[in-house]
This record gives C-alpha cells, structure tokens and sequence, in this order.
C-alpha cells in the first residue's frame, strides 16, 4: 500500500491546479493523483465532439497562475487540454500522476487518521493511504450522460447516442442530423456540423438565453504593446469576473431588462420576421439556468444561411428514419444526437465510508460548499455556476493548502468541520439555491444540505469568496484540529 500526504482524485483542470499549489505552498509534502483515464484533462479529453470548446472565458477558466496565451476567448477542447498538459510539465506533476485507477471507495480510519482509497486498475484493486484527501473529479459522472428513453427509440434505423460518447469513426458528411437540445453542447454542435451535412437540425423544447461572445478581446489587442503578457492576462481575468458578477447580479435584481438585452442582441442577428419569441425566449429569466456563449455569433450565421435550423416542439416517438413531433411534423433524420445533459456526481461517485460505515453526503451540511460537516480531511472541488470553474478551483486548493500546513503546524492529525450549538438550529436549504436546470434537480438530493449562516453557504458568489475562502479564518469556531 502506497502512503501519501495528500492523495488527488482527478488529473483534469482542478487536479493539476491542486498539484500545483500544493508544490508551491507546502513543498515538504507527499502528494500524488490517481486518475480513472489514460490521459490528463478530464472534461478536455472526454469530451470529442465537432466544435468541443469552453462556454467560459479562458481569462477566468485558465489558472490564476499561468497566463492564457491562446488567443481565443472561448478555446477549443483540444488547446484547453494542451494548456493542462503543459501546466503538468511545466510544474514536474506528471510523474506524481497514475493513469488508469478508477477510485471506487474511501474509507476514513478514526484510530490511523487516514484514508485508505481502493482503486479498480483493469480489474485488480490497488490501495493507497493519505492524511488529507482533494476530490477534484468534477460535478458529473463521465461513465453516462442523461439521455431520455425515447418513445419507439429502438425502430430508429440511423444512429442515436449522448456526445460525452461520441463514435470515433462516425461519418456525418451529406447525412441528416437532428440535434436534441438547446444548451452549451446543442450550440456547439450545430454550427460545427453544419457545413458537412445534408441537413441541420436543432430539437428543442424550450429555448435557452443566448449572447455572442467575440473570440478576441479587445482589451487584449489594446494593452499588449504596453504590457507583459501576464500583466494582460491578470487585468482580463480581473475584469471578467467582476463583469461575470454584475451580469449576474443585474440578472437578479433587473430581469426584464435583461432579458430584453439579450432578446434584442439575438434580434439583431437574425432576418426580419424570424420567429424570436418561439425559438429564442425561454419561459424563465436571465441565468436562472445556465446562459450559452455563442461565439462570434456562428450558430446565428448557420441560421441565416440555411445551413442550419432550428425546431421547437416535443418528440412524440421515433420512426425508422426520424422523429415524430407533437405538431405532426416528422424530422426526417440519419443521425440524431441526444445533447440532454449530464448525469451529476457527488464527489466522483465514490464510496465514502468512515470507520466501515457508509456516508450519506445528502445526511451532512456543506461547509462552504467544499467540505462535510462531521467527516474528517476530505475537501471536495466544486467550481462555479454563474462563472468559470477554475476561479473557485484556484480558491480552494490554496485553501487545501492553508489547511494541510496548519495541520502540520499544529501536529494535528485530522480537521472536522462540526456544528456549533448555534448551528442546530439552521434550516436546511438546497445545496445549490435558485437554479432550476433539470440536471441540478435531478440528482441534488444526493448532496449535502446548506445552511442559512457562515460558513454553512454555498454562495457560488466569487467576490464573497475571495473574502470567505480565499481568507478563510481556520479559528472559526466550526474547525476543529485535533
């Protein structure tokens, strides 16, 4: 059995920053990551569809410590992966990383004060121990994506599948498509397929809030000739997430108006007389789900060219070569690609036990929506909905960090979020607050409970959380070294 510091679960954005904050920060420390793939970048090497690119900024996806040089704001997956890998090289982490361990369960020993993690390797079990351990697997399961059970699915003659499982040798050149969805992977989709294809089409049956996104920014091209690269950089990303908090927030406290802002950017975009109100203005407000980037508005110029389409109605079944809608229209199709959404996973899907005994995360209440309360040394990564991932990931592994050296310093063997006499009487609220996406609310009974006072929030709020995580108080009253 191998024995660390510190063990990582996930080699994708969050592991690899991790791993590098831990080198930086606590640089006595063992650590090491044990990744279910063969390769690094999670999400970035999963995912392998046409047009696979970030909905996010890369100036607030990328590290806080390593300038994005790419040059487009939304990046495709294949360079977002380069930027990982090179990360990982860069930073000597490679050779702390074992490929192939699909960790299946963790089990907390209150007499070692340690975890012992199993892991699946082509069917043998490995074990590995850790004083403190960071599961950085992400928010869903990568074995299966959500995919509705379609009524006459199985007469379908053509091919349907999920794009988090995209055939490697699918050839869709002069073939009619339909593409089910109308989130970040349907946008994506479209635009990307279109110029190859007999026929696009994009199913749905609502719509979602839209904005175009330039692929350059400006400030880029205006600050480069006076400043470093990393001054640009540390400026853009400043800029963007105050700018991704103010939409947000002006989303809250002005919908309307922000709705009509976004319903006239896509009204502009489209011929006089396109049915906006039908296909482009969902029935809820501004950010109440997720908003889709689109960038340099090239699902907007696949429309306008007839190259693409778009539908909305709902399937009543499946023939032998289409769908059957609700309207009576059949789409004729070769190809259908069911982009539904993701499956949530709570800490990666694994097994948590403490002392043999199972733990219900559903059962706990979130301290800061990254650690348990009453489960020792376990701290989850879990990034933002409202903005970018990595801008919570970067405030979380430097937290990993303060508290693995606290530990040390204090020669504490474990650290347990536990509620205060004052804390009994919290009422309990949704992990995630107010955002109706039918992928949260499928599975958020399974996560842990927030409360209604510090630090049992899960705010999803970064400016708060620069303050709250960023610099947390570890004599808080609510952590208890031992």
């Amino acid at each position: 059995m191998q024995e660390y510091d510190v063990l990582i679960v996930g080699a994708g954005l969050s592991g690899i920053g991790a791993a590098y904050h831990l080198r930086r920060q606590c640089p006595g420390c063992s650590f090491h990551i044990l990744e279910a793939r063969e390769q690094i970048g999670g999400t970035w090497d999963l995912f392998r569809y046409p047009g696979i690119r970030s909905d996010s900024d890369m100036y607030t996806l990328g590290y806080e410590f390593k300038p994005w040089l790419g040059g487009k704001v939304l990046a495709d997956g294949p360079a977002i992966r380069e930027y990982v890998c090179e990360t990982a090289e860069e930073n000597d982490i490679l050779p702390r990383i074992s490929f192939g361990l699909n960790v299946q369960s963790a089990d907390w020993s209150s007499a070692d004060k340690r975890w012992t993690l199993t892991a699946d390797a082509n069917g043998e079990q490995r074990e590995f121990r850790c004083r403190l351990l960071l599961t950085c697997a992400g928010y869903y399961r990568y074995d299966q994506g959500y995919m509705p059970e379609y009524p006459g699915g199985e007469r379908f003659k053509g091919e349907l599948f999920h794009p988090q499982h995209w055939p490697e040798d699918l050839d869709y050149t002069g073939k009619r498509v339909v593409v089910i969805g109308s989130g970040a992977t349907a946008v994506t989709l479209v635009p990307a397929m279109a110029d190859d294809v007999a026929s696009m089409t994009m199913l749905q049956r609502s719509p979602t809030y839209m904005a175009n996104r330039p692929q350059l920014d400006v400030w880029k091209k205006i600050l480069s000739p006076f400043l470093s690269d990393k001054a640009v950089f540390r400026f853009i990303r400043w800029k963007n997430a105050k700018l991704q908090r103010m939409l947000y927030v002006a989303t809250r406290i002005a919908p309307g108006l922000m709705k009509s802002l976004f319903l006239g950017m896509v009204r502009r975009q489209l011929p006089d007389g396109f049915d906006i109100d039908k296909h482009f203005t969902p029935d809820y407000n501004p950010w109440d789900q997720r908003l889709c980037a689109v960038p340099d508005n090239d699902i907007f110029e696949a429309i306008k060219s007839g190259k693409a389409n778009i539908v909305t109605d709902e399937i009543v079944e499946f023939t032998e070569d289409g769908i059957a809608l609700k309207s009576g229209e059949h789409l004729p199709a070769d190809i259908v690609v069911s982009a539904t959404g993701l499956r949530m996973a709570v800490n990666g899907e694994v097994a948590f036990s403490k002392d043999g005994r199972a733990i219900d995360f559903a059962d706990t209440w979130s301290y800061q929506g990254m650690m348990f309360s009453n489960v020792p040394n376990l701290i989850n990564t879990y990034g933002y909905l409202h903005a970018s991932w990595t801008l919570r990931a970067d405030l979380i592994a430097n937290f990993a960090c303060k508290v693995l050296n606290r530990l040390d310093a204090d020669a504490s063997d474990q650290v347990v979020p536990t509620l205060r006499e004052s804390d009994m009487s919290m009422q309990p609220r949704p992990w995630i607050d107010n955002f109706p996406a039918g992928y949260i609310q499928r599975s958020i009974h399974r996560f842990p409970k927030q409360g209604d006072r510090e630090p049992w929030l899960n705010t999803q709020n970064y400016t708060y959380e620069k303050r709250a995580i960023g610099k947390a108080n570890l004599d808080d009253g609510v952590l208890v070294f031992s």
